[in-house]
This record gives C-alpha cells, structure tokens and sequence, in this order.
C-alpha cells in the first residue's frame, strides 16, 4: 500500500497559499515528504497497471512531473505548480501513445484523465476526418456505461461552430467542435486517502482504455 497522501495534499495546500522560492526552500524537507508519498503512488500503479495496459519497463521518475513551472512565456509568475502529475505510458511523461494522466491536488481538484490535449493542427484534423467518415466507433465508446459512469462525456476545448471544411449541420458537428477530446474523472481527497486508492485508479483507467485506444489508434 503507498504512504498516506495526508502529507501530499497539506503541504500542496499550503504552496498554494505561499508560492514563492523562499517558503518553498524552507520546506523543503515537507516536499520531499509530499513527493515521496505521490511516487509511492505511482509506484504501484505501474506494478499493477498490467490489468488496464502494458507500460513496459517504464520508471516512475520517467512518468511524474516536475513540480517548478516554466514561467518565461506566461503572465502567472509563481514558480511552482501546486499538484503532482504523472503520465502513465510506455515513454512516461514523453508519451506520445496511449497514455494515462493522474494529478493529486487539493480541493477536490484531482484526476485521472486521458485523450487529446493541445492537439497538433494535423492530428486533430485526422481526428475529424475519421469522426465525419464515421462516428459510430466514438460515440459507442461515450455510450458506453463504464464512460458514462466515471467520465459522464467528453470534454475539451471547443469551436463556436463547425470547423473550417465541415458543414454547420453536418450531423457529427457537435463533436467536430472539439479542439481537444478529453475524458476527465474527478477524486475527492477522501478518495484519495482511502485504502481502496489504487485499485479505484485502476477501475478508471480500465473505463477510460477505449477512449485513448481510438484517439492514438486513428493517428497511427
């Protein structure tokens, strides 16, 4: 069983309301504690992952995130960000397959989420060309009861109307929209600090499975 995640989400807290280099060097010791109890996290999900995907021999240090923020293009200053990630894939954080994302933040704010994020021009528009040829194979997976159960539908960014190339009524447009196609589940942190964590995760990532198997599989 991991280390308690009690640590993680105090300490993730109190970065929030004091991102800055001097409070976050004087707790230092309380990060490695909070880190410490999240890679415990990430530990046994890839030991158990074989029941959702194969990650092959992929480390936990290949998979979570850093915690400092790359600030030089952004208007937010803080240095740090105030959850722990890790993707979960063959290549880790570098994924560019079926992957899995999880994310510990506090105020109920944690997930475990997959699909197209941030998709390239050229990716997304294979997406659209193979949803306008034929949107059975998707819609199935959304109708799906395991999706509907943990993720209820897609979400993502979206267009005001249909994108360039397509017709305003064509009749998949309400998925067409999409600029990312995101299935998200949410985690209380009383989820997060129950015996039951991991095997909860892998539930999930089995329900979510379909969902990043026919993204990753059209960009084949």
């Amino acid at each position: 069983m991991p280390a308690s995640l009690q640590h993680t989400l105090d300490f993730l807290r109190d970065l929030d309301a004091n991102n800055n280099r001097e409070w976050f060097n004087q707790n230092r010791a309380r990060y490695d504690k909070a880190y410490a109890a999240f890679e415990d996290l990430v530990v046994e999900l890839i030991q158990r992952f074989d029941v959702v995907d194969d990650l092959g021999s992929v480390t936990p240090s290949q998979c979570i995130y850093r915690i400092h923020r790359d600030v030089r293009f952004s208007p937010d200053k803080t240095p740090y960000k105030t959850w722990f990630g890790a993707l979960l894939g063959k290549e880790g954080r570098k994924s560019t397959g079926r992957s899995y994302y999880i994310q510990v933040n506090p105020f109920g704010e944690s997930i475990v989420a997959g699909g197209l994020f941030m998709t390239p021009r050229e990716d997304l528009e294979k997406v659209r060309r193979a949803i306008a040829k034929d949107s059975r194979p998707l819609r199935n997976i959304l109708d799906a009861a395991s999706f509907k159960r943990y993720f209820g539908t897609v979400t993502g960014a979206q267009l005001k109307t249909a994108p360039k190339g397509y017709a305003k009524d064509h009749p998949d447009v309400d998925l067409l929209r999409y600029k990312d196609f995101l299935a998200e589940h949410h985690l209380t942190d009383e989820q997060l600090l129950s015996d039951d964590l991991v095997d909860y995760v892998l539930e999930v990532c089995q329900a979510l499975k379909p969902f990043v198997t026919y993204f990753y599989g059209v960009l084949e």
